[in-house]
Formats: structure tokens, sequence, C-alpha cells
């Protein structure tokens, strides 16, 4: 730990973004694998709220720079790209 007061506050905050931001990539990684879910029951209308949800999601991590767009673009292109094939 640090000895200087203002290092000492910025690890606290770093700590505490740390698991905020942990919060919302294990949210992100449930959202992916409700949409896997539903493909695998074939369903169509469910398939399609859990994506459009899914994107949601997604494009809020981006904007927050959770993660980078290119990622979100590979998440929701495959997945995409599965639901075409069902």
């Amino acid at each position: 730990m640090a000895n200087i007061k203002s290092s000492k506050k910025r690890a606290i905050k770093s700590e505490k973004q740390r698991k905020h931001n942990m919060s919302y990539r294990s949210m992100l990684r449930t959202f992916i694998k409700k949409v896997n879910n539903a493909l695998l029951t074939k369903n169509i209308k469910i398939i399609q709220i859990t994506f459009k949800q899914m994107q949601s999601v997604i494009d809020k991590q981006v904007r927050r720079g959770l993660i980078h767009k290119n990622k979100a673009a590979r998440h929701k292109s495959r997945l995409f790209y599965k639901i075409n094939n069902i």
C-alpha cells in the first residue's frame, strides 16, 4: 500500500472501478450465453428477443469503453451468422 494520501485514494478508487467493470463483463458473458442457449431451442421469437437484448448490452459496454468496438462487432457478427443458419 502507498504512503501518499492521493495514492491510497487512487488505489481504493481503482479497486472499486475494477469490481464495477467485472460485474459488467460478467453481465456481457451472461447475455452471450443466453443467446447461445436460445439457439439450442430453435425458437425464432426467443432467439430474436435475446439477441436484441444482447446487442444493446454490448453496445452499452462499447460506449463505456469496457470492450473494444471490434470485439463487440465480432460477437454480434458470429451470433447473427448462427441465427441466420437456423
